[in-house]
């Protein structure tokens, strides 16, 4: 494995995919400090939330947005190189937008944003910079000098 492949020890689709999880561990947990935050469950029993209609539809979306971190995870680690730094780096501008969007603006969930979207942040320009053995490097080609 070359060293453009390992970063901080550890081979870039597997950092990748930690860094995923670690980003879905502080959407999880946000959301449930806010269940305990003092009316919120009385805003989601009431359908609304920040002032946000909660409909199937709205539902919907929002499974489908998650299900892109989910599913980002598992590419990280099963795409070939090139595929899976495009996938990151879509992935992680999606995150971005929709932390940014989603999140209410309480204390917790400001604190818990700004870890989602700096780790983001950190996919998307481990991602960019990523270059893989087999994609970065040129054979050499040695020409002889005709004497």
């Amino acid at each position: 494995m070359s060293t453009n492949e390992r970063v901080a020890g550890s081979p870039m689709p597997a950092r990748l995919s930690l860094l995923w999880v670690f980003i879905l561990f502080n959407m999880v947990f946000a959301d449930i400090l806010s269940f305990m935050y003092p009316g919120f469950l009385k805003e989601v029993l009431a359908g609304y939330v920040g002032g946000v209609h909660i409909t199937p539809g709205f539902l919907v979306a929002a499974a489908v947005l998650t299900e892109v971190l989910i599913a980002m995870i598992v590419l990280s680690r099963v795409l070939k190189p090139r595929a899976s730094r495009w996938a990151n780096v879509v992935a992680g501008a999606i995150t971005i937008a929709y932390v940014i969007g989603g999140s209410t603006r309480y204390p917790h969930s400001i604190f818990f944003s700004a870890a989602q979207v700096a780790c983001a942040l950190l996919i998307i320009w481990s991602a960019w910079k990523w270059r893989s053995s087999a994609t970065s490097t040129v054979p050499a080609v040695r020409v002889d000098a005709v004497s």
